[in-house]
């Protein structure tokens, strides 16, 4: 399977121009969504390098820090990208941790709404929808590298991977689990249901509730699927990508509950004070 394309001297890869699409489809979704809330979408635009930047860099540090096992086999360590700094740049040949990625760019975010004296919780949640797309169609990435696929299996939707992708144990496996996929459509159904929540329920919710459930929705979703997936991440023999993942939305979880309760509590104060206000001047 082709992996790019060349013009000229420059060559594309496949995986780069779909992680831009999923981006650029992030950025319509989000321009989309502040139109809706009526605001101003030039903060999007304003701030997007910023989160992008960050967002990459992100992604490549936890690669570096957390490589899968195969690379692990190879050599290719913390270490090795440490000592070899030229290797640890090439996001073109992949390596790149959506953990990392949310990590980095939230904090860009963060810093960059600070700044401009803006709500980070409003414009996360208006961008939160969109980076549930953004990784829905980056994993096809995965797909044109053989990568990111799960056990065995001899299912209907199998996907062949070429004998020089098949992991060590496993050369004589023609047919495996398309985790790519699974995690593409999760990923859409995460989009889905934020889409639903913030136009049905949003009077509902805190601004940041819908952030912090996509958090939590992608991590049951990536969690699951830590359990088909062959090349692994691990630390002393656990899987550091699916036990990071379950506390990060464990620890959201307590926090979007906790926020929304205070926040529930207050609204129904103030209501009941702007009621005994309303009683008192009948009288």
């Amino acid at each position: 399977m082709p992996t790019g394309f060349s013009i000229g001297p420059l060559t594309i890869r496949f995986y780069g121009l779909l992680i831009m699409i999923g981006v650029l489809a992030a950025l319509a979704l989000a321009t989309r969504e502040a139109l809706l809330r009526k605001k101003d979408p030039d903060f999007i635009y304003d701030a997007f390098p910023w989160v992008l930047i960050a967002g990459v860099l992100g992604a490549r540090i936890w690669h570096i820090l957390t490589p899968p096992q195969s690379m692990v086999d190879q050599g290719v360590t913390t270490r090795y990208y440490l000592t070899h700094l030229e290797e640890a740049v090439a996001v073109w040949k992949g390596g790149l941790g959506i953990y990392g990625a949310v990590l980095g760019g939230g904090a860009a975010l963060l810093i960059y709404t600070a700044i401009k004296g803006r709500s980070f919780w409003v414009w996360a949640d208006i961008l939160a929808p969109g980076v549930a797309l953004a990784q829905a169609v980056g994993r096809w990435g995965n797909f044109i590298n053989q990568e990111v696929y799960g056990l065995p299996t001899s299912l209907p939707w199998a996907i062949y991977i070429d004998p020089q992708h098949r992991y060590p144990g496993f050369e004589d496996q023609a047919f495996y689990h398309p985790l790519f996929l699974y995690e593409s459509l999760w990923s859409l159904l995460n989009m889905a249901v934020l889409l639903w929540l913030s136009r049905n329920k949003r009077d509902q919710l805190r601004e940041g509730s819908l952030f912090l459930l996509y958090v939590i929705i992608y991590g049951i979703g990536r969690f699951g699927l830590e359990f088909l997936r062959l090349d692994v991440s691990t630390a002393g023999g656990v899987n550091v990508n699916q036990w990071f993942v379950l506390s990060a939305a464990a620890a959201v979880g307590a926090l979007l509950v906790y926020r929304q309760q205070a926040w529930s509590s207050r609204r129904r104060e103030e209501q009941d004070t702007a009621g005994s206000g309303k009683g008192e001047s009948r009288h």
